[in-house]
């Protein structure tokens, strides 16, 4: 889905917002979600914009944010809190798929520009093995995971992601459906 350009440039100003005031602070913290797909060349989210921080850094950065006069919220779902920008939101997360996130994890980024900002993004295989096990009975477009993975195909290591996915059956239909359409190697021959 495109998105409109004034919904585009809100959500770019927001993700733009949030991570200098994450860059100016000592809390590790990296792009996430749709729009870390986007910064590697997949197609640009509607929705959202998502950054991952450590589990024990998550009341901090939510200080920094709000001492921002940002408006931050702490939502029902409790692996997460929210940042609005204007109208935009930004989801920071302290879990992925259920598993808090380390430090450690943040270690382990690449510093990508965005938007004319250089910030930590997470590997295109870390990100793609966090999409597929969002997958499940009740959120299980393909229509919308084909384009990202198209896009991002040659940054995946995809041995990586099946082991990360095995237990998901959604996850393991959809890298099915990527091997017989060509998008990617049978297991076991993947580039990385």
């Amino acid at each position: 889905m495109t998105q409109d350009n004034d919904s585009g440039q809100g959500l770019r100003e927001a993700l733009k917002t949030v991570a200098v005031a994450l860059k100016e602070s000592d809390i590790p913290f990296a792009l996430t979600g749709g729009y870390a797909l986007w910064a590697r060349g997949g197609p640009e989210p509607d929705h959202d914009v998502d950054f991952v921080v450590a589990e024990d850094d998550a009341a901090r950065a939510y200080e920094l944010l709000e001492r921002r006069d940002l408006k931050v919220v702490h939502p029902p779902e409790d692996w997460l809190f929210k940042v609005y920008v204007e109208d935009s939101m930004v989801d920071v997360l302290f879990q992925a798929n259920g598993v808090p996130v380390t430090r450690e994890v943040l270690a382990e980024v690449e510093q990508i520009e965005v938007e004319s900002v250089m910030m930590p993004v997470l590997s295109a295989t870390v990100l793609m093995g966090h999409r597929l096990n969002a997958l499940e009975e009740h959120a299980c477009d393909f229509g919308r995971q084909l384009p990202v993975a198209r896009a991002v195909r040659e940054q995946v290591d995809w041995d990586e992601v099946r082991d990360v996915t095995a237990a998901n059956p959604y996850a393991v239909a959809f890298l099915f459906l990527l091997e017989r359409l060509g998008v990617i190697e049978p297991s076991g021959r993947s580039g990385s």
